[in-house]
């Protein structure tokens, strides 16, 4: 384990061991994990759209259900999302939905980033809850998975 890997928050490193497993299943490498108010792990996961056959299935997605069905609750007001990737304009919006605090993301999406680029979704007025946002985390960990995994592919 690198220096910078060890001194990644856990819930990030934790997103990014579900984007490798997701890798391994032949699936983008984007992983996610949401931190509950005790600062533990309620759900972590990667992206399964292939798996489940549905184009929904994004690692950010299945861990907001998972949290929600665990504590029982729509609203994740005192929950914190780590994600590998800049959520795309679908999850940034559910972000709003679920009511999470704040967001923590490893790379940049220039091109299907909802968040800090394209549409920006957590700062348009139809987002009736602001999420505290951080990019850049472990940003080099996450770009390499998404780097290696497309080169491979090609």
């Amino acid at each position: 384990m690198s220096a910078a890997f060890a001194s990644t928050p856990f819930a990030m490193r934790a997103a990014l061991e579900a984007a490798e497993r997701a890798a391994a299943r032949g699936e983008v490498p984007v992983g996610a994990a949401l931190v509950g108010p005790d600062r533990r792990l309620l759900a972590v996961d990667g992206n399964r759209v292939e798996e489940h056959r549905d184009p929904t299935a994004h690692a950010e997605m299945l861990v907001v259900r998972a949290a929600a069905q665990r504590l029982g609750r729509p609203r994740l007001t005192d929950c914190d999302l780590y994600v590998t990737l800049e959520p795309c304009p679908m999850c940034a919006h559910a972000l709003c939905l679920a009511r999470v605090r704040r967001l923590y993301y490893g790379a940049e999406d220039p091109k299907g980033g909802g968040v800090d680029h394209g549409p920006r979704v957590l700062n348009s007025p139809s987002c009736h809850h602001r999420v505290e946002v951080y990019g850049l985390i472990a940003e080099e960990a996450a770009a390499a998975l998404l780097r290696d995994f497309f080169r491979a592919r090609r």
